[in-house]
């Protein structure tokens, strides 16, 4: 079970992730996506995902009994190659809906101090 504690905890990566023109080319073509200018908006989770990954490992979450439940973004500026992105996750909300647990935590990546994209990431904790 989630510590509820940790409802509102942020985290932020110690490391930045340098966006190169191979790492956009990679996603874009698995995805079929033509456009290899700018990174797609969700190659934006190859980054966040890690490090939203290491707050809820702290949290007590139980890898083994989660899904996915829902994904949304909000792009302030697409991600290019040359960018060097830290990201920051925090936790926004854990409830309790019919014995599952429900994780909602948001995922901002930053170049310098410019906001360039925030995610959010519903998590459904199987009962």
């Amino acid at each position: 079970m989630l510590n509820p504690d940790v409802v509102g905890r942020t985290f932020t990566g110690a490391n930045s992730f340098t966006v190169t023109q191979e790492s956009i080319t990679a996603f874009a073509l698995a995805i079929g996506e033509p456009n290899i200018s700018v990174a797609p908006p969700t190659f934006s989770i190859s980054i966040s995902l890690t490090e939203s990954q290491a707050l809820l490992q702290e949290s007590g979450l139980d890898w083994t009994r989660v899904v996915h439940g829902d994904q949304r973004f909000e792009i302030h500026r697409p991600l290019v190659a040359g960018d060097s992105i830290l990201c920051s996750s925090t936790i926004e909300s854990a409830r309790v809906v019919a014995g599952n647990e429900i994780v909602t935590v948001r995922s901002d990546l930053h170049s310098g101090s410019e906001l360039l994209i925030s995610s959010w990431s519903t998590l459904v904790v199987r009962a």
